[in-house]
């Protein structure tokens, strides 16, 4: 059944290519590295990104591999350290000889690696590093992910088109780079709609009551209360919405996941973007899911499983259609992408930043719905 999904991803039908790399003894298997936290603080990370690696190379392998050959998967623990992920980079590549890297995972640890891997040619794609900076000054690395801006511009398209909102008041956090971000872009986009900003209010991590700003929103009436923050502010701050009796549709980036857990009475029938949608009926979806629930006793992958998943399977496509391991050639069908994945239809832009659609997320009686998904 899951075997199917390698055919979904482009990875069916498998080539008879030698795919030794220029100048070297062929090897016998393909080798890609994998950079992830896998203890520490941010471990939670980087075990549900292995864990869907693991997944995608398995299906490929259980195809018959490529070119013939079997994928072996080299992973190792940063621990989320710039300088820990500086040593594994460099054993990947001289002890282990990988030909590709998916990872590393957060932003510091992959800014870390990028130059590293430009330098010796070693294409790299990063499930979940949402920094501008990871990508731009580097040919050889991608991500899977969507950047800060894109997100917060594809929910203002998503306000501006699909609900028809003429106006939106924003509300974020001035002290969070991903807040202000996503504010910033959710501003440049709705006003080249034609829409208009009624408000732009900061606070800080240490405000508590939201009732004076609010209240001053109020005044505007505005259609949609953009607040890119994460559950637990937003939570409260829709809390204090209600309180005073703003009429609007609030809306929210991807940290607003799991915001139904302990606020749905407050958030019912507002919106967020995030990566992808457990309840979408895409067959690749539903079939990742299934997939990674029978290999993880049942556990429903988040959305960095879903980012994980289609990393790899981005590269391994890259590999196959590129027939070769040598990083220049591989670097060419990476700029090529266009895959169906999990998270979306993706291809690549001038920077190696996918251009996707983002799932819009509807809270619907305690219950997170897809509602649609939107490409800029």
């Amino acid at each position: 059944m899951r075997l199917k999904k390698v055919i979904a991803l482009g990875l069916g039908t498998v080539m008879a290519l030698g795919l030794a790399g220029c100048g070297a003894k062929a090897s016998e298997t393909i080798k890609i590295g994998l950079i992830t936290p896998k203890t520490g603080q941010v471990a939670q990370y980087g075990i549900a990104v292995e864990n869907a690696v693991k997944l995608a190379i398995e299906e490929v392998n259980a195809a018959g591999g490529i070119g013939g050959k079997q994928v072996e998967l080299k992973s190792y623990d940063n621990k989320a350290d710039a300088t820990e992920s500086i040593n594994v980079f460099n054993r990947l590549v001289e002890n282990d000889k990988i030909v590709a890297l998916v990872g590393p995972v957060i932003s510091s640890t992959s800014l870390a690696v990028a130059p590293l891997a430009e330098e010796k040619q070693i294409p790299m794609i990063s499930p979940t590093a949402t920094n501008l900076a990871v990508t731009p000054d580097y040919k050889y690395v991608f991500r899977a992910c969507y950047t800060d801006p894109y997100q917060g511009g594809t929910v203002a398209k998503f306000a501006s088109e699909s609900l028809g909102a003429k106006t939106a008041a924003i509300l974020y956090n001035a002290g969070d780079d991903y807040s202000a971000g996503l504010a910033e872009a959710f501003k440049q986009v709705f006003e080249a709609a034609g829409g208009t900003i009624t408000n732009y209010e900061g606070y800080t991590a240490d405000n508590k009551d939201f009732k004076s700003v609010l209240t001053t929103i109020k005044e505007k009436q505005p259609d949609v209360l953009f607040n890119p923050d994460y559950y637990n502010t937003v939570g409260l701050i829709a809390g204090q919405v209600k309180e005073v009796g703003l009429q609007t549709v609030m809306l929210g980036g991807d940290g607003w996941d799991d915001v139904q857990k302990d606020y749905a009475s407050v958030v019912d029938g507002y919106y967020f973007a995030n990566h992808y949608a457990t309840d979408d009926e895409d067959p690749i979806v539903k079939g990742f899911i299934q997939a990674y629930q029978d290999k993880y006793e049942g556990n429903t992958p988040n959305a960095l499983g879903a980012l994980g998943y289609d990393a790899a399977k981005i590269m391994l496509a890259a590999i196959e259609k590129a027939g070769s391991t040598e990083g220049p050639k591989i670097l060419a069908a990476l700029q090529a992408t266009n895959i169906s994945g999990v998270t979306g239809q993706i291809t690549f832009d001038e920077n190696g930043d996918p251009m996707k659609s983002v799932a819009m997320i509807k809270v619907q009686d305690g219950v997170l719905k897809l509602e649609t998904k939107v490409g800029q």
